[in-house]
């Protein structure tokens, strides 16, 4: 019988009305290791289609990327989807990584250019040796036979894209690298996602492409990851919240109900699933489930 690992995304995705996933991060002590594999376990029940694990700027967080989603792929039932970048490597150390992973028992990679060096906002500089766009990276991967390959994709365009169309045709240059499939960054406005659904496809790229979804549990925090992707979070959003700024419990109240609201508003859209960026939490996560069951 095949192992989920071993379908690809369009096959996951398939298998089920609705597919669910969630992202974790590789924790900097053991105090965290104990919360996220604590969060781990408590959205397992909930069949994610697939689990993804990020990767450190500058590959600083390579060997335990590599731990979690071999210890996902071996004692979950869950298909982990590691991280990989472009940043501070060169196509050996890829490559070593990639063998790493692969022996780990991990067949699916999300494949980024990554963050510049010194930082969002700084320029792009490749490493010596290494690659310089994720479609580059897609190809490197996909020459192997051995991974599928998923990508990011950006609801209102890459902070370094010209223009919209261009942002587009990147997206298809990856999917034409040998992607699969695509997880946008967070999404703040499901008119944002069908947007970007409709561009991709007047350009060819025609793979399934997953929203991105984190709920705001704290307007200041949000605001400035926003504000790293260029963006800024909507004027009805911020005059839900603002209002609630001196009361974090009706804020994150609050915050959990927009979540629900635009992942509503996404499956109606015709999203494929829904991609939970949970900062090693399960708990909004969890409350949104049970908001859209009761919705349903």
């Amino acid at each position: 019988m095949t192992h989920p690992r071993d379908l690809s995304m369009g096959e996951l995705l398939a298998r089920g009305d609705r597919s669910f996933s969630f992202e974790f991060f590789p924790p900097k002590d053991e105090a965290g290791e104990q919360q996220l594999w604590q969060a781990i376990s408590e959205l397992e029940p909930f069949g994610p289609t697939f689990v993804s694990v990020t990767y450190g700027a500058g590959g600083s967080t390579r060997d335990r990327t590599v731990a979690i989603t071999e210890r996902i792929a071996r004692e979950t039932s869950m298909v982990p989807v590691a991280h990989l970048t472009c940043v501070g490597h060169t196509t050996t150390e890829l490559d070593a990584i990639l063998d790493d992973l692969h022996e780990a028992g991990v067949r699916h990679v999300m494949a980024l250019r990554g963050d510049p060096p010194d930082g969002p906002g700084s320029p792009w500089t490749p490493t010596d040796g290494g690659l310089t766009y994720a479609s580059e990276l897609v190809a490197l991967i996909r020459g192997r036979g051995d991974m599928r390959i998923g990508v990011a994709a950006f609801p209102e365009g890459h902070v370094d894209a010209t223009d919209l169309e261009q942002d587009a045709r990147v997206l298809k240059a990856k999917q034409d690298a040998g992607a699969e499939f695509a997880v946008t960054d967070m999404v703040l406005r499901a008119s944002d996602y069908a947007g970007l659904v409709e561009r991709a496809s007047a350009v060819g790229a025609d793979f399934p492409i997953i929203p991105g979804i984190m709920p705001i549990l704290s307007l200041r925090s949000m605001e400035r990851m926003v504000e790293f992707s260029g963006r800024q979070l909507p004027e009805e959003v911020v005059a839900r919240l603002a209002p609630l700024s001196d009361d974090p419990q009706a804020l994150r109240t609050e915050g959990v109900a927009i979540a629900t609201e635009l992942c509503a508003a996404l499956l109606d859209a015709g999203a494929p699933g829904l991609h939970f960026y949970t900062l090693n939490r399960s708990r909004a996560t969890r409350e949104i489930f049970a908001n859209l069951r009761v919705t349903a």
